[in-house]
């Protein structure tokens, strides 16, 4: 259900739910630098949810995004271009649609990757129950534990 907003620009009509989270996965809210890619790699932290994987590092941002998301299909595992553009899209779509679940519950600023590590293309309901899990299992890990 979209709410109807009296706004001047219609995209912002469109994207919004009933409790007012925002659904759209603007500019600003994916990952870029290269450094900062470079430090999730090298000092970030995992967590694994079969066929996905979160690297994600707390970290700041010059603009005020909380968090920086890149998405990553294995050029070794999905040799044709359509096949990887395909599994990232699933992935970018299943973080879009499930990112209110993090996004109302964290402190800080994030950079995450998600990794792809199955070897067969997935459908769309496998990579969103498997991000589901995932950013539960990231809030648990980072939040939850800090606070006992």
């Amino acid at each position: 259900m979209v709410e109807e907003n009296t706004s001047s620009n219609p995209k912002e009509n469109i994207l919004k739910s009933p409790q007012g989270d925002n659904f759209a996965f603007p500019k600003k809210e994916k990952l870029k630098n290269k450094k900062v890619i470079e430090a999730l790699f090298t000092e970030g932290k995992n967590i694994k949810q079969n066929p996905i994987k979160l690297i994600y590092l707390n970290t700041n941002f010059s603009d005020d995004s909380k968090i920086k998301v890149a998405v990553v299909a294995p050029k070794k595992k999905f040799k044709k271009a359509v096949d990887r553009n395909r599994v990232k899209r699933l992935l970018r779509e299943a973080y879009r649609l499930n990112k209110p679940l993090i996004f109302n519950n964290i402190e800080g600023n994030f950079a995450f990757i998600f990794l792809y590590l199955g070897n067969t293309a997935p459908s769309f309901n496998e990579v969103d129950k498997a991000m589901k899990l995932l950013l539960e299992a990231f809030l648990k890990k980072e939040f939850h534990e800090n606070k006992d």
